[in-house]
């Protein structure tokens, strides 16, 4: 396998991870400094440009208080030298402390550059396909 091609997986995957983990520092680590974001699809809010702290910082509050499990695979990437573009369809899995739960079935759009020998996430778009259980567990739905 392609060298870039692994590290891309392997970032994508310390991404999910570190919701699941609760490791706001690692998931700083897998971004660029400002990152784009549009999860509108899921929580209402228009898409953004925002540091990688603010982004960690949000995923913090709205999931500090859920149990979460994020499911990732048919993984497309595509790479443009120091640029790749990937697609990884994902089931997130949550659960509050009172059995509620909420599991969303999407896909992410990730924008990725390498700088210095590092591929960083720079754009994340979630496209949702559906969602089933109880959105006001999740603090960051506004809609």
């Amino acid at each position: 396998m392609n060298a870039d091609l692994h590290a891309i997986q392997n970032l994508l995957a310390r991404f999910a991870n570190s919701f699941d983990l609760k490791d706001w520092d690692a998931l700083c680590n897998c971004l660029s400094d400002t990152i784009y974001t549009d999860y509108s699809d899921l929580r209402g809010t228009p898409p953004e440009q925002m540091s990688n702290q603010r982004y960690a910082e949000l995923r913090r509050i709205a999931l500090q208080d859920l149990q979460t499990h994020h499911l990732s695979g048919n993984t497309e990437i595509e790479l443009n030298d120091a640029a790749a573009n990937a697609k990884v369809s994902s089931i997130i899995f949550r659960k509050n402390k009172d059995g509620q739960t909420l599991h969303t079935h999407c896909l992410y759009q990730f924008g990725l550059s390498k700088s210095s020998g590092q591929w960083l996430i720079n754009s994340i778009v979630q496209k949702v396909f559906w969602s089933d259980g109880q959105t006001a567990i999740h603090a960051g739905i506004v809609k």
